[in-house]
């Protein structure tokens, strides 16, 4: 049934699962920015092994010093010749680690980013609500046109037997001696020429079948065909006028520009807070330790420098500041400016394309409108001409049968017959399809994916007068 073929249309599209991950995109985007408002903690740590071998040579004694006897030559504990050295191989394991905080306490920046992310938000789920009822439009026209392709052969089909029947009658009646070989001919031509009518019917019903299985994201393996009668949809209840109020009010796809233009908006104040001062708070604190070891020392030249080595040590430390940073862009020779002003063009250029949008809503509604009523219109008028046509023929066959009548007219009157059976078929699917187009542009929808989809078929009688 066509509620079946749209649950399986909104469940199955991959192009409104692509949306619905653009809305979780969106969503994850308003949820980072949200998160400027917060300081960040970050940890940090380090740790390593350094090894060096360094030498120290005295080019001159340390005896003129004047520092009391213990630098005097030559058994001052401290005295150290000229050319005197010592050679040392030392290694150091060191560890730090710490916390260190941020904070943004004044940004121009950051709210309309905020409000930016927001509004990219809406735009992805009034997208969505869009695509919703874009597809349930495009469904409901392949759903309609298979149900006109599978009526289309039926009726070929039996316009097809019964030129059997017909040319079956021809040939007795040839036989008979009751109608020249001309009327045999002509019934052959007619039916070869219904037979291709036919084929082509038969061929236009399988484009429409994967038209619609590819609308419904089916296997390769499954072709669907319609279940529904071809019911006629009533009259749209709503006038020109009414329709098109409705048709504006909360349409998603308008809100959906609205929402551009106010991302638009706040990205330009936010790039244009660029060049205005940023104040952040800034606080650290860590520790560190470090184990020292000397050894392989070599002396030469009476020995040098070995009163302060420590053959193993150990250093601990902690250490912690706090304090603010004062960010100003003075100058950058109107990069951030420039772009202000683009996304400003931007903005402008969406409120155009908003104006653009409503004209292009209005034409639609008025052309299914108009065709709506005029479908309505010749429908009644195909009714009647087929129940003419029916009678017509049914009368010039009995004439012909009795040789009252020609096979010419036998012919033009099946010819008007079928016709006007294909055109109450159009007129019937023509309502349909136009009840649908403007079913389209107030149809509600929700825009959470995660919510769940109502497909309606008919004008809800308070969508017209919702407030």
């Amino acid at each position: 049934s066509l509620e079946q073929a749209l649950a399986i249309a909104f469940a199955n599209s991959a192009t409104l699962q692509a949306q619905r991950e653009q809305v979780a995109a969106a969503l994850a985007s308003v949820q980072a920015a949200m998160g400027s408002y917060w300081p960040t903690i970050s940890a940090f740590a380090a740790g390593g092994y350094e090894g060096n071998r360094s030498s120290t040579t005295s080019n001159k004694p340390n005896d003129n010093l004047g520092l009391g006897p213990n630098f005097e030559p030559p058994n001052g504990p401290f005295y150290v010749p000229n050319g005197g050295s010592i050679g040392i191989t030392s290694g150091e394991w060191g560890a730090e680690g710490g916390l260190q905080l941020n904070y943004a306490l004044l940004d121009f920046a950051r709210t309309p980013t905020v409000r930016a992310a927001r509004a990219a938000l809406e735009r992805q789920r009034n997208t969505y609500a869009n695509q919703l009822r874009s597809l349930q439009l495009e469904v409901s026209e392949a759903y309609y046109s298979l149900q006109q392709d599978e009526q289309l052969v039926r009726v070929y089909d039996a316009n097809l037997r019964n030129d059997l029947v017909i040319l079956q009658d021809t040939l007795d009646l040839k036989q008979a001696g009751l109608v020249p070989r001309l009327d045999v001919l002509r019934r052959r031509a007619i039916q070869a020429a219904d037979e291709e009518t036919l084929i082509q019917a038969l061929a236009d019903r399988a484009v429409a079948r994967r038209q619609l299985a590819v609308l419904l994201n089916l296997p390769a393996n499954v072709t669907p065909s319609p279940s529904d009668p071809i019911v006629v949809q009533p009259r749209w209840p709503l006038d020109l006028e009414a329709s098109l109020l409705a048709a504006y009010r909360g349409n998603p796809e308008l809100e959906a520009i609205l929402a551009t233009r106010t991302a638009l908006a706040q990205q330009s104040q936010a790039t244009a807070a660029g060049l205005l001062p940023k104040l952040s708070l800034f606080a650290n604190g860590g520790g560190s330790s470090s184990q020292t070891s000397v050894g392989d020392i070599e002396l030469g030249g009476g020995g040098c420098c070995g009163a302060t080595l420590l053959p193993l040590s150990t250093t601990n430390g902690w250490d912690w500041s706090a304090g603010l940073t004062l960010t100003w862009l003075l100058f950058d020779a109107g990069s951030t400016a420039g772009q202000a002003r683009a996304l400003a063009k931007l903005e402008a250029a969406t409120a155009q394309q908003y104006a653009a949008t409503r004209n292009d809503i209005r034409l639609r509604i008025e052309q299914a409108f108009f065709n709506h009523e005029a479908s309505l219109a010749k429908l009644s008028s195909a009714r009647r001409g087929v129940a003419a046509a029916l009678e017509a023929f049914r009368d010039v066959r009995l004439r012909y049968l009795t040789g009252l009548d020609s096979e010419l007219n036998v012919s033009n009157t099946q010819d008007r017959l079928i016709n006007s059976l294909v055109r109450r078929l159009n007129a019937t699917v023509a309502v349909n399809i136009t009840y649908a187009k403007l079913l389209k542009e107030l149809l509600p929808m929700p825009r959470d994916p995660n919510l769940p989809i109502q497909p309606q078929l008919q004008l809800s009688s308070s969508l017209g007068t919702q407030p």
